[in-house]
């Protein structure tokens, strides 16, 4: 009986000796598998990077294309100036007549520009200004309000409007955009 517990021993013994290498071997598969996919992975982030860092496939390659877009940089446009805002004060206020309930707008608007010169010509013409934007200001639809596109669209008109007053009186459009700061709707 202790001869059979013996080969038992030894048969188990090979057995084991046997399938180490089998278990290596995959442990090693698996490593190698998982080395592939982390490779692949650093990869496909290096190529993300790369693509939307800007690289411009219109412009040359190599040294003489920096020296040619810093070039070509200076002599298109010069440097654009800081945007100036300047809040248009006392905010206006506006009320509708919406089937038979008395309704308000409150607008507070300020207007963006970049010459800091311009802003004695707007402070100088400021009551045609606001006179045109209380005229547009009411006559406006009160419904027609309420959605974002006649939000806009009251934007692009107060816009207008601003750039009118300071063509006819200065000979130029100075506004670039005309921002509301707020807009409440009662």
């Amino acid at each position: 009986m202790a001869e059979n517990d013996l080969e038992n021993t030894e048969a188990d013994g090979e057995q084991d000796e046997a399938a180490a290498p089998a278990k290596n071997k995959k442990k090693w598969i698996i490593l190698a598998l998982a080395l592939a996919l982390l490779v692949l992975v650093g990869v496909s982030v290096a190529a993300t990077l790369w693509v939307l860092s800007g690289s411009d496939t219109d412009t040359e390659s190599g040294p003489d294309a920096a020296i040619t877009a810093d070039e070509g940089s200076e002599a298109e446009e010069p440097a654009r100036e800081a945007a100036i805002y300047f809040p248009l004060k006392p905010e206006f206020v506006t009320s509708f007549e919406v089937r038979g309930r008395q309704r308000f707008m409150q607008v507070e608007m300020s207007l963006m520009l970049r010459d800091n010169s311009a802003i004695g010509d707007i402070e100088l013409h400021m009551p045609a200004i606001r006179n045109s934007l209380v005229i547009l200001l009411r006559g406006q639809i009160y419904p027609e309000l309420q959605t974002p596109e006649g939000k806009e669209l009251l934007r692009q008109q107060a816009l207008n409007t601003v750039r009118e007053v300071l063509q006819a009186e200065t000979g130029e459009p100075v506004i670039e955009q005309v921002l509301f700061t707020n807009l409440v709707l009662q």
